[in-house]
C-alpha cells in the first residue's frame, strides 16, 4: 500500500518506483484507489485507470486537483535515487511529485487534519503523455463532465512552484506543394515540388509572432516548421512535398481563429489540419483563483505550452498549472526534483485550502 502519512517527498519516491509508462498505469491506479479508500469522508470512484475522489459538504466553492499517473518510457532512470536534497528518477518532475502532493492533501483532508474551506475533487488520470484520444481526462470530459465541475481547477504539472495561468493552444497543419516527376538528368521535363516549398519556408522565416496580454499575463505566439517531407529517389524530381507547421497561439484566439490566421499566412497553398487543441484563458480574475495566487505568493506567469488545463477551459472552468519540478527537466534521463520544492508546494496548497 501507499503510505500517505509520510511527507510528500518520500511519497514521490514511492510513486516513482511504481513503473507506469503510458498504457501501463493499472498497478499505480490500483494503489491510489486503495489508499484513498481508507478515508470514509472521501467518495472514491474508478473509471478504467482513472481514479477520482471528492468531498461532500456545504462549502460554497469546489476546487478540482488533477494530475496524470503516467510517465514517458523509462530511460535507465528507475528506481528513484535520493542524492542529498534532490530526488532523481522517471516521473519525479513530470509529474509524480505533483501526484504525491495531491495524495498528501487527500490524506490531510480525509483524516481531518486540515479543516478545508472549499469542497475538493481529485482526478488521477492515465495516458497524458500519448495521443489525446487515449487521455483519461479527455474521456471524462466527454462521458462524465459533471465529475469535473468546480470553481477552479489546479493541474499539478511541473511549474517550478509558480502559478502558470491558462495555456496556449496548438495547431498543426500540413502545407502541401505539388509538381511533376521526371528523371533528374532531364529535370526540365518535370516540376520540383520541394523547390515549390521555398515560399512556404520564406513566409515562416519572415513571420513575426504576436505577443499579447491576456488577463494580465503575457503570451508569446510561435509559427514554425517542425517537419518537411519530400523526395522519391536519388534520381527523380519529386512531385510532392509537405511542410508540417505548428502554430502555438494565445488563449484569446479560438481554434477557428487560429486556423483562419494560418490560412492567411499560407494563402495560395493547400493545407490540411493534422492536430488541433484549444488554449485556456488564465481565469486569474476569479476570486478563488486570486486567493490561490495570494496564498502561493510569487508572480504568476503565462503557460507557454499546452496542458490539460484546456480540458477544463472547454467546460468553462478556470484552471491553472501549479506544481513542483522544473518543466525543462521533464522526459530527460536525468529528470529530478528538489525535495524542498515538493514540500513547499504542499505547504502552499494547504495554506490555500485551509
Amino acid at each position: 500500500m501507499l503510505d500517505l502519512t509520510v511527507d510528500a517527498a518520500r511519497l514521490t519516491a514511492a510513486l516513482v518506483d511504481v513503473e507506469s509508462v503510458s498504457g501501463d498505469e493499472e498497478r499505480l491506479a490500483d494503489l491510489v484507489e486503495q489508499a484513498l479508500g481508507e478515508y470514509p469522508t472521501l467518495s472514491v470512484e474508478r473509471d478504467g485507470n482513472v481514479v477520482t475522489a471528492r468531498t461532500s459538504g456545504d462549502r460554497p466553492q469546489r476546487v478540482v486537483l488533477a494530475g496524470h499517473l503516467d510517465t514517458v518510457p523509462i530511460a535507465g532512470n528507475l528506481p528513484s535515487r535520493l542524492d542529498g536534497t534532490t530526488l532523481y528518477g522517471c516521473g519525479t518532475t513530470d509529474m509524480k511529485s505533483g501526484v504525491a502532493v495531491m495524495l498528501r492533501l487527500a490524506h490531510l483532508v480525509g483524516s481531518g487534519t486540515v479543516d478545508r474551506r472549499t469542497e475538493l475533487s481529485w482526478v488521477f488520470y492515465d495516458c497524458e503523455e500519448v495521443e489525446a484520444a487515449r487521455n483519461g481526462l479527455y474521456r471524462l470530459t466527454r462521458t462524465a463532465p459533471g465529475g469535473l465541475e468546480g470553481d477552479l481547477a489546479i493541474l499539478l504539472e511541473p511549474t517550478d512552484g509558480v502559478v502558470e495561468g491558462g495555456c496556449q493552444g496548438t495547431l498543426r497543419v500540413a502545407v502541401r506543394t505539388t509538381g511533376a516527376r521526371a528523371h533528374s538528368a532531364r529535370s526540365w521535363l518535370g516540376a520540383n515540388a520541394i523547390h515549390a516549398a521555398a515560399p512556404v519556408l520564406a513566409r515562416l522565416a519572415a513571420y513575426e509572432p504576436r505577443v499579447v496580454d491576456v488577463e494580465g499575463l503575457t503570451y508569446r505566439e510561435g509559427l514554425n516548421a517542425v517537419g518537411i517531407a519530400g523526395g522519391v529517389a536519388g534520381n527523380v524530381i519529386p512531385d510532392e512535398c509537405t511542410v508540417t507547421v505548428n502554430y502555438r497561439f494565445a488563449p484569446d484566439r479560438s481554434e477557428d481563429d487560429a486556423l483562419a490566421h494560418v490560412r492567411d499566412v499560407f494563402a495560395g497553398f493547400d493545407l490540411d489540419v493534422t492536430d488541433s487543441s484549444p488554449g485556456a484563458r488564465p481565469g486569474l480574475d476569479r476570486p478563488v483563483a486570486a486567493e490561490l495566487v495570494a496564498a502561493v505568493g510569487g508572480q504568476p506567469r503565462a503557460k507557454l505550452g499546452w496542458t490539460d488545463v484546456a480540458r477544463f477551459g472547454q467546460l468553462g472552468i478556470p484552471a491553472v498549472n501549479f506544481g513542483p519540478g522544473d518543466p525543462n527537466l521533464a522526459h530527460k534521463p536525468e529528470e529530478h526534483v528538489a525535495v524542498q520544492q515538493v514540500l513547499d508546494v504542499e505547504t502552499a496548497l494547504v495554506r490555500f485550502l485551509s
